[in-house]
């Protein structure tokens, strides 16, 4: 680990604009139809759950990331494979993101620039925001910030008076009864952006006053949700659900719908501006916890060596992923939830968490003894 500290201040505006990144450009919560918000409400109370079992792993072993303390509880060799493959699902889920990114950025600004060229300018400023550390992307999110929520609620206020919100569009509610929104918050909402939160499990132990993990950790999710769903339920209610369902980009969909007084309108550049502010983050993040866990599996004293071999990973990996944008998208529906968040965000951590337990109280009752 490197010798840096971060504020609680600093991880909360880490993880808000973690959670709102590549969540603000798709639609999420589409099966439930019009209940869409209702389902990431609930994908948000299922989350706190999992941030419970996250402070509870972390308060066992406080002090050490992710990768070091699998080590502690699974032993050295097993610990150190599973160790492994959270490495992997953080270089995967960073390759995702930039292909989500890089595709949004050809079909709104760039078409005619090859793909690998604008996620190679991209991922090279998120390696060197990596190389420079933790404090580092703290502070610049901590700048950045202002910025993000500055646009989102002048973008809703704009919405409001340009009176395009036609709250019929989200009427009936519940009208299956609220099992389906429920299935739905199980099967997508509470991995995907929440339950990705698992990666700050490698930045945890960063944090000047850890005992604040738990507050600030739902905290996040609290406000990134109420964002989210209030997003959604004005898409929803703006071009409907048909038209967001079908939409790649339904946020910039609204917002290209915006005229007010006859001059105001083409604010295509409120969406950009979200959208490279909260991928950036999120990217750095996933590309943070990959290389400094990289380090710990191979015990590598300084993990900025590996900044630009795990950047260069994650390049390739992010054009090789789907052969087109819409494989790419149903995969990330109909797989990765269940097959690759649900072992990772659920499964492992309350397998780790229960023998940590017990590991804790076997040591508590032989210092009693003794």
């Amino acid at each position: 680990m490197e010798k840096a500290k971060i504020s609680s201040y600093q991880l909360f505006v880490l993880m808000v604009l973690f959670q709102l990144g590549s969540a603000l450009l798709v639609p999420i919560g589409m099966e439930a139809k019009q209940d869409a918000w209702l389902a990431i409400l609930m994908g948000m109370t299922a989350a706190f759950i999992l941030m419970y079992i996250y402070d509870g792993l972390y308060r066992y072993n406080e002090g050490k990331p992710l990768t070091e303390f699998l080590k502690d509880i699974l032993g050295n060799f097993l610990g150190r494979f599973v160790a492994f493959l959270y490495v992997l699902y953080f270089v995967y889920l960073a390759a995702r993101v930039l292909r989500d990114l890089g595709v949004a950025l050809l079909t709104f600004a760039y078409p005619f620039t090859p793909l690998f060229v604008v996620n190679g300018i991209f991922i090279l400023v998120v390696i060197y925001t990596v190389y420079k550390g933790v404090e580092v992307i703290a502070r610049t999110g901590e700048l950045l910030v202002v910025l993000e929520f500055l646009l989102a609620v002048t973008f809703i206020i704009l919405i409001v008076v340009s009176g395009l919100i036609q709250v019929s569009n989200l009427k009936p509610v519940l009208e299956e009864g609220v099992l389906p929104v429920i299935k739905v918050a199980l099967k997508e909402t509470v991995y995907f952006p929440f339950g990705e939160v698992i990666v700050f499990l490698m930045i945890f132990p960063y944090l000047k006053q850890p005992e604040k993990i738990k507050k600030v950790g739902i905290g996040s999710i609290a406000l990134s949700g109420i964002f989210l769903s209030l997003f959604m339920a004005i898409n929803i209610s703006v071009i409907g659900i048909n038209l967001t369902a079908r939409s790649h980009y339904p946020l910039l969909t609204v917002i290209q719908s915006i005229e007010l007084t006859g001059f105001l309108e083409r604010l295509d550049i409120y969406f950009l501006v979200l959208l490279v502010i909260g991928m950036f983050f999120k990217i750095s993040v996933f590309a943070y916890a990959a290389v400094t866990g990289a380090a710990s599996v191979f015990s590598i004293k300084k993990p900025s060596r590996l900044a630009y071999p795990i950047g260069m990973v994650i390049l390739l990996l992010s054009i090789v992923i789907a052969s087109n944008y819409s494989e790419h998208i149903s995969e990330g529906v109909n797989i990765v939830p269940l097959y690759i968040h649900l072992p990772f965000q659920v499964i492992m951590p309350l397998f780790l968490l229960v023998i940590a337990s017990f590991k804790y109280k076997k040591k508590s009752k032989t210092a009693d003894e003794k």
